[in-house]
């Protein structure tokens, strides 16, 4: 078994540009024959650059043995990482956390609201939901950036729309749209166009928390039962492992129970400023 406090060695086999500042890493573990690596869609790795520093980053998604992190250059260590060229090797521990309840989900519509940079930790869901297409009722996607070309991904947002039974929305905040495939406003605007069944679905949230408080209000308006709805929430995780207490919100502690959440487990604390 991996032992969870020591990094595993990996390496960079590529850095793709997706906008300014915005990079994918696909990263191979050198041991991954020994030790294959399992992760739920949602979890997240601690990336590590010796001499510089650790920091969480959701999974985008597994393709074969390659694990691949979309990372935004904020701070000193996301900066680093995305300087990282191919052949470069970082440390990597993981998979921590809670994952999308896509089991729960079968049989129901799938509601996902993302934005900006939250966009990245559904798409494995996302995927995962169009391979098994089948067990699911109707996919909506809705997307949220402030302009258009922030953006990731806009060829595989056409790929979902032309899916049966897909809507995708999509929605900028600080420009007129440049086509009808695009409405100006914030992410939650989009849910007057959405279509699901709110008796039967199934919502599943990533974003700045103040997105995810107002689409909470939204969805409660709209009769979603609360129960049905699952967020992702970021903190300042050091540890992965519930010790460190960086990412404790009330009595929770988010690199453990979480990042997601049923939306009744975070009731008095989501909105309370200071947690």
């Amino acid at each position: 078994m991996t032992d969870p406090y020591l990094p595993r060695l990996a390496e960079v086999v590529e850095n793709r540009v997706e906008i300014p500042e915005i990079h994918t890493l696909a990263l191979r573990l050198l041991d991954g024959a020994a030790q294959p690596y399992h992760f739920a869609c949602g979890q997240f790795n601690m990336l590590c650059l010796p001499g510089v520093g650790e920091i969480p980053i959701s999974v985008m998604d597994k393709e074969g043995e390659l694990i691949l992190h979309t990372v935004k250059g904020v701070g000193r260590v996301s900066r680093a990482l995305i300087a990282q060229p191919p052949g470069s090797r970082i440390g990597l521990r993981g998979p921590f956390g809670s994952s999308w309840p896509l089991e729960l989900a079968k049989g129901r519509d799938l509601l996902f609201i993302t934005a900006g940079l939250g966009c990245a930790p559904v798409v494995g869901a996302i995927r995962q939901v169009i391979a098994r297409r089948a067990d699911y009722g109707r996919l909506v996607i809705l997307q949220g950036v402030k302009h258009s070309n922030d953006l990731l991904w806009e060829p595989q947002y056409q790929a979902w729309r032309q899916l049966p039974d897909t809507q995708v929305l999509l929605a900028a905040s600080e420009e007129q749209p440049p086509g009808p495939d695009w409405t100006f406003g914030m992410v939650t605007v989009l849910l007057e166009k959405a279509h699901f069944d709110k008796q039967r679905c199934l919502a599943m949230l990533c974003g700045p928390e103040a997105m995810l408080i107002a689409a909470m209000r939204a969805l409660q308006c709209r009769g979603i039962a609360p129960e049905h709805c699952f967020l992702s929430l970021e903190r300042n995780m050091q540890c992965g492992l519930g010790l460190c207490g960086h990412c404790q919100m009330g009595p929770h502690f988010l690199c453990k129970e979480g990042p997601i959440f049923p939306y009744p487990k975070l009731t008095g604390w989501l909105e309370n400023r200071g947690y």
